[in-house]
This record gives C-alpha cells, sequence and structure tokens, in this order.
C-alpha cells in the first residue's frame, strides 16, 4: 500500500510540472526611478529626435519617467499621441521639460538652453566638441553639467556606435537622393541606376572608403549601379571590398 500510495505521488507531481507555475512578476522600482527630459529641437533644419516611442516604453517599462515637450517628435513624424500611448508625460511647458534629471536630445544646446538647465544636470547629446566656443563651455562649466556626448560613446568592440549607425544612415540615403535626382521627375536625364537587361549601369563615383562609402556603396550595388571607390587609403580601400564581399573598381 505504502509503494502505491509513493506511485501516485510522483504520478502527481509528473502532472504538477506540465501545469501552469506561479511566477514572481518584475515590479516596477519607484525607488530608483529616472526623470527623463526630450525637449523640441530649435536647431536649424533638425528634424530628428532622440527617443522613438518604443524607446520611451522600454523606460517606462523599466520604472521610470519620461517627460516630452509637445511637439517634439512631429518632424520626424511621432505624434504626441503615440508617446503618450507608450507612457511618456506630454509638457506644454518647455520649463517643465528642463526641469528633468536627465536630459536627451540630439543637437547641442543653444545657448538659452543651456541657462535653463539646472545645476548638476546630466545632458546626453551631440556636442561636437571639437567646433564649441570659450564661452559656450563656461556656461556648461558654470552649471555643472554633466554632459555625455553621442560622439564619443563606444560599445564593447570599441566602436564609435553612434557615429557609424549616422554614417551607415547618411552612405545608403545618399544613394537613394542621387537616384532621385537622376530622375526626370526632379528635372534629371531620366536615367536609372542599374539592373535592367540589355541596359548599361550606371556608373557611380564615392570618394571616400569609411563607412559612409561603403553602405554607400552597398546600396548602388544593390540596385545595379556600376560602382568606383577612390580612397588615399590602401588599408580602407582594402577593408571595403572584404566587407562588401564582392570586387569594385579601387584607387
Amino acid at each position: 500500500m505504502a509503494t502505491g500510495l509513493r506511485e501516485g505521488m510522483a504520478d502527481i507531481a509528473r502532472q504538477g510540472l506540465l501545469q501552469t507555475q506561479e511566477a514572481t512578476l518584475e515590479t516596477r522600482n519607484r525607488k530608483n526611478s529616472l526623470n527623463i527630459g526630450i525637449p523640441k529641437e530649435i536647431s536649424f533644419q533638425e528634424n530628428r529626435i532622440a527617443l522613438t516611442p518604443l524607446s520611451v516604453a522600454l523606460l517606462v517599462n523599466n520604472g521610470h519617467n519620461v517627460i516630452l515637450e509637445s511637439g517634439a517628435g512631429t518632424a520626424a513624424n511621432f505624434s504626441d499621441s503615440e508617446y503618450a500611448e507608450q507612457g511618456a508625460k506630454i509638457a506644454y511647458d518647455k520649463k517643465e521639460v528642463f526641469d528633468s534629471d536627465i536630459l536627451v536630445k540630439i543637437a547641442p544646446p543653444m545657448l538659452e538652453e543651456i541657462e535653463m538647465m539646472h545645476k548638476g544636470q546630466t545632458l546626453i547629446s551631440s556636442l561636437q566638441t571639437g567646433t564649441l566656443k570659450q564661452d559656450y563651455l563656461k556656461a556648461l562649466m558654470q552649471k555643472k553639467i554633466n554632459a555625455l556626448c553621442f560622439e564619443n560613446l563606444r560599445d564593447e568592440g570599441n566602436v564609435l556606435s553612434v557615429v557609424r549607425a549616422m554614417s551607415e544612415i547618411v552612405g545608403s540615403t545618399s544613394i537613394l537622393i542621387a537616384a532621385e535626382y537622376l530622375s526626370n521627375v526632379t528635372g534629371g536625364k531620366g536615367l536609372m541606376l542599374g539592373g535592367f537587361t540589355g541596359v548599361p549601369p550606371t556608373e557611380i563615383v564615392i570618394l571616400g572608403a569609411g563607412t559612409v562609402g561603403e553602405y554607400a556603396a552597398r546600396t548602388a550595388l544593390a540596385l545595379g549601379a556600376e560602382v568606383k571607390v577612390f580612397d588615399s587609403s590602401i588599408y580602407r580601400l582594402r577593408r571595403l571590398q572584404n566587407n562588401l564581399g564582392s570586387r569594385v573598381f579601387t584607387s
């Protein structure tokens, strides 16, 4: 009888493993939450925004507060409602955004924006330190701003990840824009880049074999164009050949 009881309990245990198990849900840690502000970019022709709605959702789900200035994502085709649906607070007063612990921007803040920042605030944006003037640096120092430059952030492979990502985008889009200007819709010669039987491909010359040049070459080759790349560095030209995996004219 004891043996049968043990076998019966073992069957129940095995069946229990196949049933839905209880698990501890992750809860938001409000104690260590951050207030992150996203102001509207005021630099000339700056249409980008630092965080997309999906990025905001990731931060909010991890217990942080995101305050977005109304209209900050309009130029990037993101509406206020898209951010609000992901948990962001929409602020109609710029000062409320600048009161955040962390300020996230794309372009370096203007002097008038620095005046709105409080002492000891953390700024995450591009700064273009090589072009900054003395009065600008003094304004940051007086406010004791902790500035983190996008362009200096490196990943585990020691790569400037943000700079590389932007270079990849620039290289690819440059060819797409060139293709548009070749069409007769914009007053061009009415040419296609290539890829058509019996039609000679368009010849594209790329100056520079860096990341921008590499992704421009990738896009041009994918569209069927004949590509020539010029660079003063044999090393960069050889690296481009290896990365592309196809032979292109280099010099």
